[in-house]
């Protein structure tokens, strides 16, 4: 088992936490009761994961004396909304949950990003454990603390940042998940290469072949690299106030994807990887990179079985749903590029001709 804690060194100790990385981290019940307040607990998954392993988590903690309280999501991104999240606060309140019971989220990103902003909002704060079970989430929605539901105007515009008290990333449970999630969950993993770890990109170009097959070794050191990375962004901008912001590289064009097609068509990972396309496009058209570097993106999101090719929306709706990301600042749009491969730079001064024509020259019919 790997551990890497996310350390913030200017608050109070008890907000840093620790993250787990191995095959059957999720067996190890000593770990979660070290962060269970009391013997009772909330579990919040969706129908997919819990007839996999609800009834293990179940009893791993009841066999500790610990009672648990099964919540169980419809699957799906379309269901990141208000109507599920108040589904949540019905069976807390119904089971009289209190402020010492802690909610514990057993699924993907979805999953996370409900419970996540249940445990901020409920009683004005319960305490939140990620047991992340898609590769997406172990490597970046589960570390950070950011929470929240889906508006029909935009991608994840309501919510919280809300720290967890433990990450358990137990990649025993990738076994399961469809080869598609897979992939999309690697598109995030290149992401901190072309942000800040050109190494890591290296390493990735090397050993694409063996993560995609699911070597052991080669998944758990893959998630610990992207969880290093994540962690030390995190800590040093918890709330994104600055540096934080270049996690979302390719995440402008590629929320408007997800809107603009309908949530859930394209899954978060192919839309970022469509998304990063167009912002390296966009920064090799701003003279910031080379053809060669843009071909290189191409070329490992080809070896991840992503075609990366965003859809042809128009410049008009693109701009449209990218006027609602949470990186506008005075009614300006602000993109994530790349000034070289391994360091990404927030720009608020792209001209709109290069922009446009960026939109319309990159972009396929689907």
């Amino acid at each position: 088992m790997q551990t890497i804690t996310v350390d913030f060194a200017s608050t109070p100790s008890e907000r840093s936490y620790p993250i787990h990385i191995g095959n059957g981290v999720l067996s190890h019940s000593e770990i979660i009761l070290d962060h269970l307040p009391r013997k009772r607990a909330a579990i919040v998954t969706n129908t997919t994961v819990a007839p996999l392993y609800m009834e293990k988590l179940r009893s791993v903690l009841e066999g500790q004396g610990v009672a648990t309280v099964p919540i169980v999501l419809p699957d799906g991104e379309e269901h990141k909304n208000w109507r599920t999240l108040n589904s949540i606060f019905d069976a807390l309140l119904g089971h009289r949950c209190e402020r010492s019971t802690p909610i514990i989220a057993l699924g993907g990103g979805v999953v996370g990003d409900l419970a996540g902003f249940a445990a901020a909002t409920y009683l004005r704060g319960v305490p939140f454990i990620q047991i992340p079970t898609t590769l997406l989430a172990q490597v970046d929605s589960s570390v950070g603390g950011k929470t929240g539901i889906n508006h029909p105007l935009g991608k994840n515009m309501i919510g919280a940042f809300y720290q967890p008290r433990v990450v358990l990333a137990d990649t025993a449970t990738l076994d399961t998940l469809p080869e598609r999630e897979l992939r999309a969950g690697i598109a995030e993993i290149i992401k901190y290469g072309l942000i800040r770890d050109p190494g890591f990109l290296e390493w990735l170009e090397q050993n694409m072949a063996k993560l995609l097959i699911r070597d052991a070794d080669v998944l758990v050191e893959a998630i610990r690299r992207s969880c290093v990375n994540k962690a030390e962004v995190v800590q040093a901008d918890e709330r994104e106030s600055g540096g934080r912001a270049l996690l979302n590289l390719g995440h402008t064009f590629g929320h408007a994807i997800e809107n603009a097609m309908g949530y859930g068509v394209w899954l978060h990972g192919e839309a970022v990887a469509a998304g990063t396309m167009l912002a390296a496009e966009l920064s090799r058209r701003m003279g910031m990179i080379g053809e060669a570097e843009v071909e290189r993106i191409r070329k490992i999101y080809a070896q991840a079985g992503l075609s990366a090719i965003a859809p042809a929306l128009g410049p008009e709706t693109y701009l449209r749903l990218m006027g609602l990301d949470k990186k506008v600042e005075g009614g300006n749009m602000r993109f994530i590029l790349l000034r070289h491969i391994g360091e990404a730079v927030l720009h608020s001064d792209v001209p709109a001709d290069i922009l446009t024509e960026t939109l319309v020259e990159c972009t396929a019919n689907a």
